[in-house]
Order: C-alpha cells, then structure tokens, then sequence
C-alpha cells in the first residue's frame, strides 16, 4: 500500500524547505541580528557634524532658542523623510540603483546618489586619515602642538603660557599671532605653504598619504563581507563615542570657566527666530545629520527582515541624533569657556566650527589640561569612531547598489568588488594627500553634496507619492507593518517635506557664495568645476529618463514615458512570500499563485500578517470593482 501524501497545506511547520527556510534571501546577505541595523543607523547618522557643526550653528543661530526650528524641522522633513527611505528599502530588499523598479522612469536619480556618495566618500576618509594622524600624534609625553620653536613655527607663534604670563602684568596683544596647533595643522600637517593655490597641488605629503592607506585598509576590511561584518564593528563604533562624549563633557564642566562657554552656547535669543536665516540653517542641519539622501539609509534598510518595525526603529534613531547633538554642544562648549578664561578673551574668538574645531581649537584647549595628551587621544579616537561606521555605510551604498544590479556577475564576488571599489577611491584621492590638498577638500565638501542632493531628495519624495501614488505607498506599509502611516507622515510626505526642501534649494541658489578657505579665494576655473559636480549628479536625471525611454516597446515618447513610469513587473517584497495582491506571483520563476499558502506552510497557522495580506487583497479588490465601474 502507498503512504497518502499530504497536501502543501497541511505539512507540518517543522518541516525543512530550502526555499522558504529565511526571510531573507540567502545570496544577498542580511543583518544577523535586529540590533544590528538599529546600531548602524545610529552610527551612519551620528558622526562628525554633531560635534563640528551642531554647536556652532546653534551659537550663532539664537543659542537655546535654535532648538525651536531645529525640532519642528526634524518634524517637518527629518522624520517622515527618514521614515520614507527606510520603508522604500525594507520593502523591496533593494539597494539605491534596483529600488527605482517602483518607477524605472526615474532610475537616474538612483545614478545620481551614486554619483554624490562616490565623491562624499573620497574626502570623508581623508578627513579619517587626518584624525589618524593626529591620534598617532597624542601617543607621546608632550603634544607637538603645544609650544612654538619648532621647525614649522614662524615668528607669529605665541603659545597659551605666554599669554597667560602676560596676563599677569600688561595685555598681551594676540591679534597679528598665531597658536602653536595653528601652525602645526597649517604647516606641518597639511604644509599648506608648499602650494600656491588650488591649481599647485604640489608634492604628495607621504604621512598623509599612508594615513589616508590606513583609513582605507580599516574600511575595507570592516565591509569585507557585507552587513554581516560591518554590523558587527558598529557595536564597537556606535556605543564607544557615547563613553568618550560622557568622559569628555564630565571634564569639561568640571573646568573653571567651564560655565561661561556653556551660557555663550544656550543662551536664547528668541529675535533670531524671526530671521529665516535660522530657519534654513536649522532644516540644513536636520538635513545632512541625518544622512537622508545619500541611500545609506535606504541600503541599511534592505538587508531587514520584511517585518521588521522600522517605525519605532525611525524615532529611536532620529531623537537620539538631535540629542547626541546636544550632548556634544555642552562638551565642545565647556572646553572652549575654559580655554576663552586661560585666554583672556571671549569665547567668540575660539569658537570655530568644522576642522578648524576638530585640528585646531580643541587640540589647543587639550594642552591646556593635565594629562593632555590622554585626553587627545580620546578626542581624536571619539572622532575616528564616529568617521568609520558613517563611512561604511557610505560604502555599503555603493557596494550594494551596483551588486544588485548585476547579482549573478558580482555578488559571488562581493569581497573582490568591494576591494576594487576601495583602490578606486583611494587613488582618486590621492591629490587630497598633497600640499595643496585642503584646497581640493573644501572644494568637494562644498559642491559635492550641495543642490544636487536636495533634488535627489524633492525627486525621491515627488515620485513615490506622486507617480507611485500615496495610496499604493501606504497600502505597501501597511503590508510591512501592519498598519498604515497617519494623517502627519501623508502631509508631510504630499506637502510639507517637499515645500521644505523647495525652499532649502532656492536658499542656496540665491544666497550662492563662491568657496573659500582662510584668505584665500578661489578661481573662477575651480567654482564651475564645482558647480559641475552638482550639476552632474541632477543631469542623471533626465539621462535616466531618456534611456528608460527608449528601452520601452512603442515609437511615441509620451507612451514610453507613461510605460516606463509604472512600477516594473517584479516590483515588490524580494520573497515571494511577502506577496499578497497585486504582487502574486509577478517575480521571475514564480510558481506559486498564492503566497499566503506558503505562509500558512511555513507557520502552520495564521499570524497578524496573514490577517493583514488577507484585508489587503480585498481592499485591492474592491478598488478593482471600483475603477472597472
């Protein structure tokens, strides 16, 4: 007698499947555990602008009252921004160039984001390689950047105890000298005296140069397997800054003086606000702390389980941001009061924000302390930390948004792409490791991830609730989560975020100025090149547009565009699975005309997300038998 065979829906749970034995799939990797990309967004977000260019916006911007358009912009385009890229990659388990299957019309913007992070990534890890260099200088008894006599000092030089000795008796005029760390990041870090200008880069700085080696060797051996090495640093990277931070501020409000920077830092001046100069430089700052635009988000993302609960994941790292911001402002600015009280002047003179805090205030105020170099070495390690796990993601975005498009060539060899990509950029800057290298830095900081990012971003969130459509949008949410977004993330998302980001763009184009570094102005020749950058990453656009075009059947471009705007036939959840709707059985190979019995195979039941795909279907039907009458 034959055994009976049991039907598909009746195999027990236990039962092993080689198909449906993940939730992810297998050959492209996933996070191995749900801390893991919590940790890594934390680490991508919180890097070097939230101690470099948090507090300094904040003095000049009102002090305390800053914090007024800084969280109602987090809630105007911070979050529901944030949230939009997180839902975009979790849903389709797609990297920044394969999520534009929602509308291969659009695909260039996803060449676009490329294009920004290549060139975000090749001056971020020098910056890396320059707190390299000054960690390995704080590994001795005296700081070389504490007292003038060096061979890299000129005449101007006048050390902090000079000034302190003359304090006692007559003021000492310091306004035509400069610090020993001044001198030290000028001329002998950067040698910047060996350059005439952005078009003399001069010769190679070796130290630097291996620096910048190192920095790269640390990222690529981090990224060399996936997620699932780098998400295993970021428990390292993302917590340590946070001890430092804690350390560091203890210290500093311990100071005499301490008291008088941090009043500088929060005293509100609520007049500001009535100025849109602060409401801009409040939306700037939300905008590039949180990393949105870029595709790190949207990448970390995709590596989730289907329904993993990114909503909550969205508020825990965004407020954590804007606090860590804030942390960060009292450690700066406690450090500066003492350093403006050993000074003898006010604090508004030893404010500075960007590497000009990083290499040169903060490094000064070190040797002011007992123990200074230990201190250093903690200040600099903090920002090496907080340098790498915002460059990993930078290179997990790149890594990840070419392999998906060519899975079958380059994910076999994922570990051998990643180390040509890392050689690529590491030769590419290489003129960042000259004598003139500063000048080739500033240029990229400025221009790279300008104007274009933002068109990126207003692009991104016209298309999906636009050509996409809201409602989809939502329903594919629902679908993940189990519930559709509220009535603020819909207006901020149709609205609010987009008309935010309109007016960021218009402000930097009609407030426009030409780049500078110190005294010295740049050329007319380096401001179009600059400007070409950005103009760059916005003309992939229409690029993307006219190939996706053409690549349509039919001989007339509005029925091409109109084909090539609608979302592709294999759009949707990577599993199938995953798929309930309109999404049945639309993946290549697909077997299966409902994936809810391969739920109920693998669960052996229904769960809330069963309840969920079945609601869905019917709602999708009824809008069927709608639009058909």
């Amino acid at each position: 007698l034959t055994q009976p065979v049991a039907p598909d829906l009746l195999v027990s749970p236990s039962s092993q499947d080689g198909d449906l034995g993940s939730e992810c799939p297998e050959d492209r990797g996933n996070w191995t555990g749900r801390l893991d990309f919590l940790l890594s967004c934390i680490g991508y977000c919180v890097g070097l602008g939230n101690v470099w260019r948090f507090p300094y916006r904040a003095y000049t911007n009102g002090g305390g009252a800053f914090l007024v358009p800084y969280f109602i912009m987090l809630a105007i385009c911070g979050i529901p921004i944030f949230f939009m890229e997180l839902s975009l990659g979790q849903f389709s388990s797609l990297g920044p160039l394969a999520v534009w299957k929602i509308s291969p019309l659009f695909k260039g913007v996803g060449m676009g984001t490329i294009l920004i992070v290549s060139l975000v990534a090749i001056y971020y890890n020098m910056i890396i390689a320059y707190v390299l260099f000054y960690l390995f200088a704080s590994l001795t008894s005296d700081l070389p950047w504490q007292h003038c006599g060096n061979w890299w000092n000129t005449d101007l030089c006048l050390d902090h105890h000079v000034i302190k000795a003359g304090n006692n008796t007559l003021p000492v005029n310091i306004s035509n000298t400069v610090s020993p760390s001044e001198e030290y990041w000028s001329r002998y870090v950067l040698h910047i005296q060996g350059s005439s200008g952005i078009g003399d880069p001069g010769r190679i700085r070796w130290n630097l140069c291996l620096c910048l080696l190192l920095s790269w060797t640390i990222v690529y051996l981090c990224i060399l397997k996936g997620v699932k090495s780098s998400g295993k640093v970021v428990y390292f990277t993302a917590t340590f800054p946070y001890l430092i931070l804690v350390m560091l501020l203890i210290r500093g409000v311990t100071l005499e003086g301490a008291w008088k920077g941090i009043q500088f830092y929060l005293t509100p001046q609520f007049d500001h606000l009535l100025s849109s100069k602060v409401w801009i430089e409040a939306a700037l700052q939300i905008f590039y702390s949180l990393g949105v635009g870029f595709g790190g988000l949207l990448t970390f993302a995709s590596y989730n389980t289907f329904h993993q609960n990114i909503y909550r994941d969205t508020f825990i790292v965004t407020l954590g941001n804007a606090i860590t911001s804030i942390l960060a402002g009292f450690a700066i600015f406690s450090v500066l009061g003492y350093m403006s009280q050993e000074l003898g002047v006010p604090v508004n003179q030893v404010a500075k924000a960007g590497p000009g805090l990083a290499f040169v205030v903060y490094p000064q105020a070190m040797t002011m302390l007992p123990l200074s170099p230990f201190w250093s070495f903690l200040f600099f390690f903090m920002l090496l930390t907080l340098g790498l796990d915002s460059q990993f993601a930078f290179m997990e975005t790149i890594v990840t948004a070419v392999t998906d498009e060519f899975p079958y060539y380059l994910r076999p060899k994922k570990a051998s792409f990643s180390a040509v990509i890392c050689v690529a950029l590491f030769l590419m800057g290489l003129i960042l490791t000259t004598e003139g290298g500063m000048y080739w830095l500033v240029l990229l900081d400025d221009y790279s991830a300008g104007f274009g990012l933002m068109v990126v971003v207003i692009t991104t969130c016209l298309v999906v609730t636009r050509v996409y459509g809201m409602k989809r949008f939502c329903r594919d949410i629902h679908m993940m989560l189990g519930f559709k977004p509220g009535p603020y993330f819909r207006a901020c998302w149709m609205v609010l975020s987009p008309a935010t980001m309109m007016a960021l763009l218009v402000y930097n184009i009609v407030k426009y100025q030409p780049s500078e570094y110190g005294n010295y102005r740049f050329p007319t020749w380096a401001e179009v090149l600059g400007i070409l950058m950005g103009v760059l990453s916005c003309l992939m656009i229409p690029l993307g547009m006219v190939v996706a075009v053409l690549q349509e059947e039919g001989t007339l471009w509005e029925v091409g565009a109109q084909q090539a705007s609608r979302p592709a036939t294999d759009w949707g959840p990577s599993l199938e699975e995953n798929r309930t709707g309109t999404y049945v059985a639309s993946l290549a190979g697909s077997q299966s005309p409902k994936p809810l019995m391969v739920h109920l195979r693998k669960y052996g039941g229904i769960t809330s997300y069963e309840n969920t795909a079945m609601q869905l279907e019917r709602e999708m039907e009824e809008e069927d038998e709608e639009e058909s009458m």
